[in-house]
């Protein structure tokens, strides 16, 4: 979730101060992603520090308003007409639990997995009588705040088949005798920056082609 591009995409619609920011963005997400007000004004300093907002107006209470520059609303339309990359892989907790649990010794992981999924489940089930509630939206905020719900519905779904998924896998290899946990490393490890993991492209690259393997048989 872009908390920058988000805030200046309110701030294309007009100036504002950090809690007007704030209570806008927990509107126009039906407050899924609370933000508190340090993070507001963080962000701001750092939008004023790369020209796309400026200070405007301090009204008679003293809050500070900021505008959009020229720049700000550029980025904002190349926000809005670009794609969202996912280039690296994000760190999912319930993976990192799983895939930590499974080199454990004495971790029932078949346990953890039910437990996690009948959590998302409970999760689930209330999210479709939310959506049962508001599946008719009458305004822009409701309709956004259904955006956002049935993304959450999907992203449950989805884990509950990869728990499913995992289980099975799990149960593969509990069969084949490929469970088993994973010893720490004796060995010192050495000072510095780990050596990077060789990419696809690479590990292709370094693999012999058949036909250089041919010739090396000739």
């Amino acid at each position: 979730m872009s908390v920058r591009q988000s805030l200046l995409a309110i701030l294309d619609q007009g100036p504002c101060y950090g809690y007007q920011l704030r209570a806008e963005f927990d509107r126009r997400t039906g407050s899924t992603w609370p933000l508190n007000v340090g993070q507001i004004y963080n962000t701001l300093d750092r939008l004023e520090r790369d020209g796309l907002v400026g200070k405007a107006e301090v009204d008679a209470e003293g809050q500070i308003y900021y505008e959009i520059t020229e720049a700000g609303s550029a980025e904002v339309a190349s926000w809005l007409g670009s794609p969202v990359v996912r280039t690296a892989a994000a760190r999912d907790e319930l993976a990192i639990k799983l895939a930590i649990a499974v080199t454990l010794p004495g971790v029932d992981i078949a346990h953890v997995i039910q437990v996690q999924r009948s959590s998302t489940l409970r999760t689930l089930q209330e999210l479709t009588r939310t959506k049962a509630a508001t599946d008719n939206p009458e305004s822009s905020e409701e309709l956004a705040w259904l955006l956002v719900v049935d993304s959450m519905i999907f992203a449950a779904e989805a884990e509950v088949r990869w728990l499913d998924h995992s289980e099975t896998r799990l149960a593969r290899a509990v069969a084949a005798g490929l469970a088993a946990p994973v010893p720490l490393n004796t060995h010192t490890p050495k000072r510095g920056r780990p050596a990077k993991a060789p990419t696809a492209a690479s590990a292709s690259a370094a693999l012999p082609t058949a036909a250089t393997s041919a010739t090396s048989a000739e």
